[in-house]
């Protein structure tokens, strides 16, 4: 009777082994490191702009904060947004960097409380046509001397849909 007992438990053991074994991977992808610059995305090319964009920094959970970009206004101007996030309260400094479709650049240092923005002055767009690209990059430094890239993003000028 014991040995009927022990045979049932090891034949559940053996079972449940099998079936845990079955739902992970033997290898894992390593975690990547801070500001390595593991790319999160795909490069990306508007045709005729001449601007192109690069994969962003992998912020570590810990650390993640957005930072938003948004559209172009009629006048060119793009709004970057500080939104915050958990790693905020380790923010030390945010950068954006705008380059213009003629090949300008306008540098501007964002505050790292939620809500702070700042306006990019960006290319106008002509007559008819769409209007040129802008290009915005933008780089949150963490207290302990990280920098990642977190926005690399075109703009074009906003037409009337």
């Amino acid at each position: 009777m014991q040995f009927r007992v022990m045979l049932v438990i090891m034949v559940v053991l053996c079972g449940a082994l099998a079936s845990a074994g079955c739902t992970f991977s033997k290898t894992s992808p390593a975690a990547p490191t801070p500001g390595s610059g593991t790319p999160a995305g795909t490069q990306t090319v508007v045709a005729g702009s001449g601007l192109t964009t690069v994969p962003t920094d992998v912020i570590p959970s810990y650390n993640m904060v957005t930072v938003d970009v948004g559209e172009k206004d009629y006048l060119g101007k793009i709004p970057v947004i500080f939104q915050g996030g958990i790693g905020m309260i380790h923010v030390k400094k945010i950068d954006a960097k705008l380059t213009r479709a003629d090949g300008t650049v306008q540098t501007a240092t964002i505050g790292i409380r939620k809500g702070d923005q700042i306006e990019l002055d960006g290319t106008r767009g002509e007559g008819p046509l769409r209007g040129p690209v802008d290009r915005i990059e933008v780089w949150v430094t963490m207290d302990n001397g990280q920098t990642y890239k977190t926005n690399d993003e075109l703009r074009e000028y906003r037409t009337r849909g």
